[in-house]
């Protein structure tokens, strides 16, 4: 008996004895059992290799090897994924946005191990990226494949994909609390009553599977020797409106360097320019290696300038304490083009652990600054790297209340909750200015493909511009004299007539209302061709508008009716208000019952 036949036996028995609403919750329950095993293997791999390739380096000096293992990581990394996997495994969190705007619920079935295995290598081998948005895809890749295999509709696959998102989060920084407010902020999953107990069964389950496999430990040691005093409040105001401005640089200096990327076709050159930029800024500051978790629990622990200067161990700069500053604000500066060249090169990681990373060292970077320059008020430095932590993340993710309950949970600070709250939200307003979406869903706000909570803008961005698209109407040629005009009205049920030439581009529109005072004069039948008497369309959509840029047009122009066009400007059809209204009411309709 196949596992085929297994499963469909088990689907009909469970029909029969176990109801919808319960079998969520038992495949939520699963869900972060599984997410979480593939977070603690994906984290013993990285670990493992790390471990393995530097293990005998000399902190005393420059080791030239970074000049080489991060090249091999990204190169084996792109082996795998154009001959292996044979598909695109970057920006995965961008991919569950895509998944969930197109109300499908699907991702494919390698994505439950192939982000493993190809971020595993590169940033074993040095990559300057983060696990942490490759298990989010692997974790609502379980969701989304075992929902499939138990043959559940589309809106039960949707919530499962959250449930491992959140069992993903929750497993990997043992914070169940900040995995169900990920999947509400970042993956904008509606929170029902139907949807919270599943997200918190999974974010729970994995967190509790997590501290079962990696012990009780908070993620990162943190104690707080320095308590939080109201008058630091103005400083924390300024820590998080600088966070704001560093997750700005971050998020636009890495679309930039990732459009560089993306015009490169062969990908040689794509591991040429990857593997030199990397190599190079890993080489001068080794801080870059890897996810960089080793330098937040440095910045979060240390306590004295002897123990902040080893974070210079292994480079050129060892020894020179007094550019410990310098150091940190270059890498503050370089650590997006590391990052963007990882993934540009091949590689496969994400922006989670370079968020946090960045955000430890910006806040200490503020609060060192601030002591050199006034000593009145003294600000510890670990507390505001803490803090730091929660707000780049909060500006680069666009999600304040996930930055917050994730530094909380992932270093155990909940007595620095209030700071945490103000940076947040000040480094968030900051970065909302001047860039509306974050860094996952700008490419799909820039395609009109991403879901959001605003109800109608969903609802529009569901729609189809094929869906919509009437082709009843009869086409007129521009040569055509008024005799044969008449006959095209006599057989249309239509007040509008396209005007096509013979290679079918539309030249022009005629209206009934406009020939309306000379149909019936039949002298003029053979004086008068549609060329003279056609008109200009208000404006013209494409097969490639999305339904905001159509709903626009028709506010710009006021028109009950506009042509549609391919890139060649060929006659496709028409879209009027009253179809669209239409299709707005039947996808609200579905979209609510959702």
């Amino acid at each position: 008996m196949g596992i085929g036949e297994i499963l469909k036996a088990f689907t009909q028995w469970r029909e029969k004895n176990i109801k919808e609403k319960q079998f969520i919750l038992i495949l939520s329950f699963v869900v972060g059992i599984l997410t979480a095993l593939a977070a603690f293997v994906l984290k013993l791999l990285i670990h493992y290799i790390q471990s393995f390739l530097t293990n005998n380096f000399d902190t005393t000096e420059a080791n030239y090897l970074y000049l080489v293992y991060p090249v091999v990581g990204i190169f084996i990394t792109g082996l795998f994924v154009r001959h292996v996997v044979k598909d695109d495994i970057g920006h995965g969190v961008t991919k569950i946005l895509y998944a969930i705007s197109r109300r499908q619920g699907r991702i494919k079935r390698h994505n439950t191990w192939s982000s493993i295995i190809a971020s595993s290598i590169t940033i074993g081998f040095g990559g300057s990226v983060g696990a942490e948005a490759p298990i989010v895809l692997t974790g609502s890749a379980i969701g989304s494949n075992l929902g499939r295999a138990f043959k559940m509709e589309h809106r039960t696959l949707m919530l499962l994909i959250g449930c491992g998102a959140a069992g993903a989060v929750a497993g990997i920084f043992k914070a169940p609390i900040a995995g169900l407010v990920f999947t509400l902020e970042v993956l904008m999953i509606d929170l029902t009553m139907s949807s919270l107990l599943p997200l918190l069964i999974s974010s729970v389950t994995a967190a509790t599977m997590a501290y079962m496999l990696t012990g009780q430990q908070a993620m990162f040691q943190f104690h707080l020797d320095q308590p939080f005093l109201l008058q630091r409040i103005p400083y924390v105001i300024l820590l998080g409106m600088f966070c704001g401005f560093v997750s700005l640089y971050f998020t636009r200096a890495m679309n930039r360097v990732e459009g560089v990327f993306g015009r490169l076709k062969n990908p040689w050159s794509k591991l040429a320019l990857g593997g030199v930029m990397l190599s190079v800024l890993i080489f001068l500051f080794p801080p870059l290696y890897g996810e960089g978790y080793d330098t937040i629990e440095l910045l979060l622990n240390g306590t004295d300038t002897a123990q902040w200067d080893t974070v210079m161990n292994n480079s050129l700069f060892y020894g020179h304490s007094r550019f410990l500053l310098l150091y940190l604000l270059l890498i503050i500066l370089f650590k997006v083009f590391a990052s963007s060249a990882t993934n540009g090169g091949g590689g496969c990681g994400g922006i989670f652990a370079p968020s946090l990373y960045l955000g430890c060292i910006a806040g200490f970077v503020f609060a060192h600054f601030s002591n050199g320059l006034d000593s009145s008020v003294y600000l510890p430095e670990k507390n505001f790297a803490l803090m730091g932590m929660a707000g780049v993340m909060s500006g680069v993710m666009h999600a304040p209340l996930t930055g917050v309950f994730l530094i909380a949970e992932l270093t155990g600070g909940y007595d620095l909750f209030l700071p945490l709250l103000i940076v947040s939200v000040s480094s968030y307003l900051t970065i909302i200015v001047f860039e509306p979406h974050s860094i996952y869903s700008m490419r799909l706000a820039k395609k009109g493909e991403l879901l959001t909570h605003n109800k109608d803008r969903s609802v529009l961005t569901l729609m189809k511009m094929e869906n919509v698209v009437e082709t009843d109407f009869v086409s007129v040629r521009p040569d055509m004299d008024l005799a044969d005009m008449v006959k095209a009205i006599s057989s249309s049920h239509r007040n509008m007539f396209p005007v096509i030439d013979t290679e079918g581009h539309l030249q022009g529109i005629v209206q009934l209302d406009d020939i309306r005072n000379i149909i019936f004069r039949q002298e003029l039948y053979h004086r008068f061709t549609v060329n003279r008497f056609m008109t200009s369309p208000p404006a013209r959509l494409h097969d490639t508008d999305n339904m905001e840029q159509v709903m626009q047009a028709f506010d710009d122009t006021g028109a009950w009716n506009l042509p549609v066009v391919d890139s060649d400007d060929h006659y496709l059809g028409f879209v009027s208000k009253s179809k669209i209204f239409n299709y707005y009411r039947e996808v609200l309709v579905h979209f609510s019952d959702e």
